[in-house]
């Protein structure tokens, strides 16, 4: 069985987010395949007054997108040491139903072709996971009370990754749509 790619490992050990650990449940789902493109996207979000640190790795092969996800859960009363969850998903090419682009720019009037984004949110979508969102349902007159129901929409959610030169640096958010971009082409050959 192949060894991960080394730019991959380097990439993890990079992002410095158990390197080891996420790269054993990586070797373990591409199960041989070798890795055309990939994403390494540590996160740290503050819940509280925790801080807790994740990473998701997108691992494109020639015939399936296996994403990786790991998460951090501190000690508390029911477990006295802290862990860590992994969880992988292969999914095939073929299955793949949307990658989504979410380009956000400052000062758009002031933009030239080049620039690129601040912030790029990917989303990839095979139908596995989706977010309902639902508001009241309105008639168009503000003079009316009438209960219309509830209006919504349901949009794919498997998969997104959100990254802003702010936060990761402007390389982050070119290394995101570069990986997007080969899956987006990758999706066109099944």
């Amino acid at each position: 069985m192949p060894a991960l790619s080394t730019t991959l490992r380097d990439d993890l050990h990079r992002a410095g987010y158990y390197p080891e650990l996420v790269g054993e449940v990586l070797e373990l789902a591409l199960a041989g395949e070798e890795d055309v493109a990939h994403l390494v996207h540590p996160e740290t979000t503050f819940d509280g007054t925790e801080v807790r640190r994740h990473v998701t790795v997108l691992t494109l092969t020639a015939t399936r997108l296996v994403v990786a996800h790991v998460d951090d859960h501190p000690a508390d009363s029911e477990h006295p040491s802290a862990s860590a969850q992994a969880t992988t998903e292969a999914v095939p090419l073929g299955e793949l139903r949307s990658v989504a682009f979410t380009h956000v720019m400052p000062d758009p009037q002031q933009h030239r072709a080049g620039d690129g984004a601040a912030e790029l949110t990917l989303a990839i979508g095979w139908g596995a996971v989706s977010r309902v969102d639902l508001e009241p349902a309105t008639c168009g007159d503000p003079q009316c009370d009438a209960d219309h129901g509830m209006s919504g929409s349901i949009t794919p959610d498997d998969v997104v990754v959100r990254v802003s030169a702010a936060a990761e640096g402007r390389e982050a958010v070119l290394a995101a749509m570069r990986f997007g971009r080969t899956l987006s082409a990758a999706t066109t050959r099944r």
